[in-house]
């Protein structure tokens, strides 16, 4: 049992050895090039000898021995080697057919050397198919004074075939064979064929009538050839018509195919048909003219599509040069470091009798992923238990347990790096992942504990909630969430609406005002500041948001992306009101100062937008400091699936964010935690600097844009009916105490009038209402007391009794 234990850890060794040589990247492209050149060895050697096969044959009739005999000759490209293996695959083997196999080895070439995996089982197996019964149905065949087109071998199987089949048996069982592929591969049906065929027979009934019917026309047919030929000069007029104004005009001709019902003849039809001279005048009616397919390709053929960039083509994008270089970005592995953490792991678990199976690690930038496999019969929770033992035993701040990770069936400990390493914007920009992403909004934020870079779709989230500590991250993870849509969407197809409470981090981007962002006419500053410009411009974006779903509606498409096609495919008319729609990103950098001053009357739009906005490309970003549950409510929570959790205080503000315990262990400096609707994904977050940023937003600044902002609805703010529409005739009867004790506390609340005069809430508003119509107190001014403008009790009966 011993021995065989151990034959078998050998060879799981040996497998797994052979796998990471395999996997090497030297090797595979080692591999691929000889695959390669093999393939092109193959097409020379055959090409050769289909050409010089007589004198190569009566050379090499023997075996391969003869390739040593220097008295042999051959004429093949590729010398002896090339015409015997030429002459084994196609004189001995499956004659034209064995081109595939240099398809073959070209195909496996590609796939090891630029990782070509499309469709490579299905490539193989086509080849061989090919190989197989092209050498049959070649082999039925056969050219005077030429090899066998299928070889000996496929010659040999199709008289093998034609013994038990029969010559016509042998072709049924070929083409039989071509039918079954091609109904596989082309994923045939009845009810396709059957189209297909009614469409071949309605070609055939609508073509023009030849000569021969034109001949037999003749005698008593004279209505029916009349009809032909106002065919035949309606189809010359239409073709004219297209000709000149690229459109067709589709002509509808009824061919009476019965006989017409008998009807009994008025006292009119009588006298008309008395009068032989009497001729019926028909008026033309002129059908409305439609553009069918064929004519509108050829009107976008004509045109061409609608290119929304067109208006900025002199437009370029920014470059990587614009943001700095870190230096190397690669991840240099501490093997010390990781073999101390690992005994330090193993040891913490032995001690409470945890035993392990197996740990593996994984390196990413700030943060190191040990995976373990435990050993059978002990129980996750038990180690989920041990995460500040761990902690304490690492002596690191920043221990997470994800236990067990899903999809692996492992227990991961994430352990923070001694060195970390930081993540430059310019590394995550130039990767493959984000310049080659087809996302309607591609952002890049950092990169995983793997060390790969993380993207993914703002239009897809479809909504993100950001929320941290003070300096944890938070401003830096917009930035670059910004600067990934800069880098990758022109000014024409993204604007920014962006919301700074606290007027200093988004101010940088006031430069780009005519080529990224949007406003309300009017509104003065494109980086809205003033809460009750917030308040406007949220509900100038909801406004938007009906307007776009009135032009989805009209143009009866569903989504943004299916408008902006046929917007580009210009199946939509701008005279009624149709034009092209930018997708429009609301930023709000402090949310928790919006619902401080404003709550309710900024809360309610928001959650509208969230909600509905989706569909008609308005998507919402909002970044808070402070993640409590008044400022993350429920209603904003079930409408922002995405989140992002920068370092936080407590579980409970981690668990406000993510509805999960983490964000609390995380280390800062950009470390984050993100969920699409489903597990938290640990990230470094990227770093761009401010330098950067100028840099970027003053090279888009300096070229040609726009002549404004993009221009959202206006918006005029309901006038408040409190201070004039009020008549004094109608103040409450404990008015001028209420107004005393205002004074008297220097408060003007209606909280204050429910607690010493014992007012219902309804009654002390309305009061309240009264008190500003009289000038004693000020406007509602959000979350604040009113301010209270009477200094004593003295002006106070001035204003009370004027004529005293």
């Amino acid at each position: 049992m011993a021995k065989k234990k151990t034959r078998s850890k050998n060879r799981s060794l040996r497998l797994s050895e052979l796998k990471k040589w395999a996997e090497d990247q030297t090797v595979r492209l080692a591999i691929g090039l000889f695959l390669c050149f093999a393939g092109l060895f193959l097409a020379g050697a055959f090409l050769s000898y289909l050409y010089h096969w007589r004198t190569d044959l009566s050379e090499l009739s023997g075996s391969f021995s003869e390739l040593l005999d220097p008295e042999h000759e051959v004429i093949n490209l590729f010398g002896k080697l090339g015409a015997a293996v030429a002459h084994t695959l196609i004189y001995r083997g499956f004659g034209l057919a064995s081109f595939c196999a240099v398809y073959l080895l070209i195909r496996l070439g590609s796939w090891a050397v630029l990782d070509r995996r499309a469709h490579l089982g299905r490539d193989i197996r086509y080849a061989l198919y090919a190989l197989g019964w092209g050498a049959v149905a070649l082999s039925g065949f056969s050219i005077s004074g030429f090899l066998p087109l299928g070889g000996m071998g496929g010659r040999n199987a199709y008289l093998f075939l034609t013994v038990q089949l029969g010559p016509v048996g042998v072709h049924f069982l070929i083409y039989g064979l071509l039918m079954v592929f091609l109904t596989l591969h082309f994923r045939w049906t009845l009810p396709k064929l059957r189209i297909a065929l009614d469409a071949l027979l309605s070609k055939i009934r609508k073509a023009p009538k030849g000569t021969e019917e034109d001949g037999k026309a003749e005698g008593n047919d004279t209505q029916e050839e009349d009809v032909v030929v106002e065919w035949e000069e309606t189809e010359e007029k239409n073709e004219e018509t297209e000709e000149a104004t690229g459109s067709n005009i589709s002509v509808e001709v009824e061919e009476p195919e019965q006989e017409p019902e008998v009807v009994e003849p008025s006292a009119k039809e009588e006298e008309a048909d008395a009068d032989d001279d009497l001729v019926i005048e028909i008026e033309e009616t002129q059908q409305e003219e439609e553009l069918d397919v064929r004519a509108h390709k050829k009107l976008i053929k004509e045109v061409g599509y609608y290119d929304p960039k067109l208006d900025l083509g002199s437009f370029k994008m920014p470059g990587l040069d614009l943001m700095k270089d870190y230096g190397n970005s690669n991840i240099t592995i501490d093997q010390d470091e990781l073999d101390s953490n690992k005994k330090r792991i193993v040891d913490t678990l032995a001690h409470y009798k945890i035993a392990i199976d197996k740990i593996k690690a994984t390196i990413g930038p700030t943060v190191t992923l040990y995976e373990i496999i435990p050993a059978p019969g002990v129980r996750i929770s038990k180690i989920k238990n041990l995460e500040d033992d761990i902690a304490l035993s690492l002596s690191a701040e920043g221990i997470r347990i994800i236990a067990p990770i899903p999809g692996r069936g492992t227990i991961g400990i994430e352990v923070p790096n001694a060195k970390p390493k930081m993540v430059a914007m310019r590394t995550v920009l130039a990767s493959e992942k984000f310049t080659k992403s087809d996302h309607a909004l591609p952002i890049v934020i950092g990169k995983t504990i793997s060390n790969e870079t993380y993207v993914t779709d703002l239009a897809k989230m479809p909504h993100l909630l950001m929320a941290g500590a003070t300096g944890q991250g938070k401003s830096v993870g917009l930035n670059v969430i910004l600067t990934s849509l800069l880098y990758r969407k022109h000014p024409s197809e993204v604007k920014f609406v962006l919301v700074d409470p606290k007027k200093v981090e988004l101010t940088l981007f006031n430069v780009i005002e005519r080529h990224y962002l949007a406003e309300m006419p009017g509104n003065g500053e494109a980086i809205i500041t003033d809460t009750t410009k917030v308040i406007h411009t949220l509900t100038s974006l909801c406004i938007e948001m009906d307007q776009r779903y009135e032009l989805l509606k009209n143009a009866m498409v569903r989504n943004i992306k299916e408008y902006t096609t046929t917007c580009k495919e210009r199946k939509l008319n701008p005279e009624e009101g149709h034009r092209y729609l930018p997708y429009i990103v609301l930023v709000v950098d402090e949310f928790a100062d919006l619902i401080m001053t404003a709550g309710k009357e900024v809360e309610t739009p928001i959650a509208r937008l969230a909600q509905l906005a989706r569909a008609i490309g308005i998507h919402l970003i909002i970044a808070t400091q402070r993640p409590s549950v008044n400022v993350i409510t429920g209603i904003i929570k079930a409408n922002f699936p995405a989140r992002i959790a920068f370092r936080v205080t407590s579980k409970i503000d981690s668990r406000t964010i993510m509805d999960a315990g983490g964000a609390e262990r995380l280390i800062g400096k950009g470390d984050m935690l993100i969920s699409l609707g489903n597990e938290a994904i640990r990230l470094q977050c990227a770093f761009v600097d401010t330098p950067e940023i100028e840099k970027l937003v003053e090279y888009i600044g300096a070229q040609r844009g726009y002549p404004t902002a993009y221009q959202l609805p206006e918006y005029e703010a309901e006038e408040s009916s409190g201070a004039s529409d009020i008549d004094p005739a109608d103040r409450d009867a404990m008015f001028e105490e209420a107004a005393r004790l205002i004074v008297i506390h220097q408060q003007g609340s209606a909280s204050l009038l429910q607690r010493k005069l014992k007012l219902g809430y309804n009654r002390a508003g309305r009061i309240i209402d009264q008190l500003e119509a009289a000038g004693i107190i000020g406007p509602f001014e959000g979350s604040k007391a009113r301010q209270v403008l009477v200094p004593d009790e003295i002006s106070l009966e001035q204003i009370l009794k004027p004529d005293a």
